[in-house]
């Protein structure tokens, strides 16, 4: 019961996410988030450029051709590269929702094993085989969330010098400068400032409108 209880909650919670992200990008495709990235470099705009490039990274997580323009990129604004592992691009290439009942799928299995060997105690290796390959899939499942979780509240400065204000107010002081392309993570929002972390730690409060979140919000319907 514990089993099934568990396998429901993790169900419910990717499920809700995989959702989310599938409203958010489902106007868009990888070929054409990276055709329209291309453009923006083209023309000297590389906040633009890196958050179509981040965009359609999440759709093709495994595309070769996305991440060496996203660094490219990058490095050409003077940023530093963010390489993601093999690991995690093979983790983020399965999609939230297919995710979510490989999770269930995979507690499913474990507990499946768990009760064949208090039924028949002699079918060790059909149990250990169930265990074994739940436990893979859970793992997978689990991977895949905590990887796109983060993602989800990430957003590039679309403007050069942008300022990173004491309080969320316009005429705040100045705590520190972003730079155009550079990628922070959303924290909370006040208003139409939108407080940020960048990946030096620091944090500071940012007009919404300098920043394209990598997930936009899904339209009202």
């Amino acid at each position: 019961m514990r089993t099934f209880k568990l396998a429901m909650l993790i169900a419910a919670v990717a499920l809700c996410s995989g959702q989310s992200f599938a409203q958010t990008s489902q106007p868009y495709s990888a070929d054409g988030l990276y055709n329209l990235a291309n453009s923006y470099a083209r023309a000297g705009k590389p906040g633009m450029a890196v958050l179509n490039y981040e965009r359609a990274a999440l759709l093709a997580p495994d595309d070769p051709d996305i991440d060496a323009n996203l660094q490219f990129v990058r490095t050409s604004a003077h940023l530093p590269g963010e390489p993601r592992s093999r690991f995690a691009r093979i983790v983020e290439a399965v999609k939230p929702t297919l995710a979510a009942w490989i999770g269930v799928l995979g507690i499913a299995l474990v507990g499946l094993g768990l009760l064949a060997a208090r039924v028949n105690p002699e079918l060790r290796s059909t149990r250990v085989g169930c265990i074994l390959l739940g436990a893979v899939l859970t793992a997978l499942s689990i991977s895949n969330a905590v990887l796109l979780w983060p993602r989800m509240h990430e957003a590039v400065v679309l403007i050069d010098q942008t300022p990173a204000r004491v309080t969320p107010a316009p005429m705040g002081d100045t705590a520190f400068v972003l730079l155009e392309a550079q990628t922070v993570t959303m924290t909370a929002q006040h208003e139409d400032f939108i407080l940020i972390r960048t990946r030096s730690g620091q944090s500071g409060w940012v007009a919404g409108a300098n920043l394209g979140a990598v997930v936009p919000e899904p339209h009202p319907k």
